[in-house]
């Protein structure tokens, strides 16, 4: 799906880079063509100088988008979560980051989740950045409680896990 989105835009490498910011911050086009996350309005120039672009792209990626009748879906429905992993410390929470051996290999969250689940661990949020739009992929989980001895291990011996950072 998201390989279809950036195809699309494959025309116009500057266009691809705004496409590519939207997706990995959860941002969308309204129906007047602005940039929007959760419904409220981002300037083009701030996104534009996040990317190291040109305003006028930012706008003519937006009205290209609604364009379309298949990206207008996807693109006014878009919706941004809070990511807790950088204020999970003083949440009392605990961050566990999983570096995948294969990304578009299955089944990594799964496992990953079952280890937990069998330490009777909570999991609060849980997210993967998508291998499409990261150089480095990872599943982050993040727990209630801290974490019993052993649970690192486990994650860590998973045959799909190359790494993981607590």
């Amino acid at each position: 799906m998201w390989s279809d989105i950036i195809h699309e835009f494959a025309d116009s490498p500057s266009q691809c880079k705004v496409i590519r910011f939207l997706l990995e911050n959860g941002f969308g086009i309204n129906k007047d063509g602005r940039v929007a996350c959760n419904g409220i309005e981002v300037p083009a120039t701030q996104i534009a100088k996040a990317i190291g672009s040109d305003r006028r792209v930012v706008d003519a990626t937006a009205h290209r988008i609604l364009t379309n009748p298949s990206l207008v879906e996807i693109f006014t429905r878009m919706r941004a979560t809070p990511d807790l992993s950088n204020v999970a410390e003083s949440l009392g929470l605990t961050v566990i980051t999983v570096l995948p051996k294969n990304a578009s290999e299955r089944g990594i969250v799964g496992a990953a989740v079952r280890v937990l689940s069998g330490h009777n661990l909570s999991i609060r949020q849980i997210f993967v950045t998508d291998a499409q739009f990261s150089e480095e992929p990872k599943l982050v989980i993040i727990v209630d409680e801290l974490l019993p001895h052993g649970v690192i291990e486990e994650i860590r011996s998973l045959p799909q896990v190359k790494k993981v950072i607590i």
